[in-house]
């Protein structure tokens, strides 16, 4: 299996990405074709897929931000079972972000996740009917990797930017290390502020979370 980078809505694995794509999330989660271009040739935006005879079998989109030595994971997908794909994905993604870390003289100290929270809804997700996208699943799965959950009620603008709330979300960290129970929440705030900046469009609702963060001094993290 391979680990290809994309940074080009030209090239014919973006397509297969994109299929991928508006096969496993709602269409409310999935940034048009066309809006690609910008973040694919952003060289702090990392999409890798997953080719496995010649086939984009998976993916995963993340970024890396010095001065903070954090990661953000924007989307990790399986599009097929029985490969080891969301292990080869991670591990490959680990090693891609310690080297980015020690490039800027850093130590990664962790990384934030959106997770989907199917026990809030209590919805049935189809995901493409592809079983290891199941939230239940996946929740689990990022749980053994080390994610929590931060203490805060969470809504994100919908990346369709109509100012809309997307809730049933889990907003998370995987600290480096594990003995770590609390992260400042402004660190939270600004981070938030600056992932969402692209969009132009933000509902109160995100605005009122984000003004809550800013209130407060640390945020627990707690089991997934």
């Amino acid at each position: 299996m391979e680990f290809i980078r994309i940074t080009n809505i030209n090239d014919p694995l973006f397509a297969k990405l994109h299929t991928l794509l508006g096969e496993i999330f709602p269409p409310e989660e999935v940034l048009e074709f066309e809006l690609w271009k910008e973040p694919l040739e952003d060289p702090g935006i990392r999409v890798f897929v997953a080719v496995h005879e010649g086939e984009v079998v998976g993916a995963t989109e993340y970024r890396y931000y010095p001065g903070w030595s954090i990661a953000m994971t924007d989307f990790t997908i399986i599009g097929k079972p029985g490969l080891s794909i969301g292990r080869f994905l991670a591990q490959q993604r680990q090693m891609d972000l310690n080297r980015l870390a020690e490039e800027n003289g850093e130590v990664l100290i962790g990384g934030f996740a959106e997770i989907y929270n199917p026990y809030m809804t209590n919805a049935e997700f189809d995901f493409g009917g592809v079983m290891p996208m199941n939230p239940y699943v996946r929740r689990e799965v990022l749980s053994h990797l080390g994610y929590k959950r931060i203490d805060f009620p969470y809504v994100h603008p919908s990346w369709k930017n109509d100012g809309e709330a997307v809730s049933g979300l889990d907003f998370c960290f995987m600290p480096t290390d594990e003995t770590l129970n609390e992260i400042p929440s402004s660190l939270v705030a600004e981070f938030l502020k600056t992932y969402y900046s692209v969009l132009s469009n933000k509902p109160q609702e995100w605005l009122d979370m984000i003004g809550k963060l800013e209130a407060q001094e640390k945020l627990k993290l707690l089991p997934l």
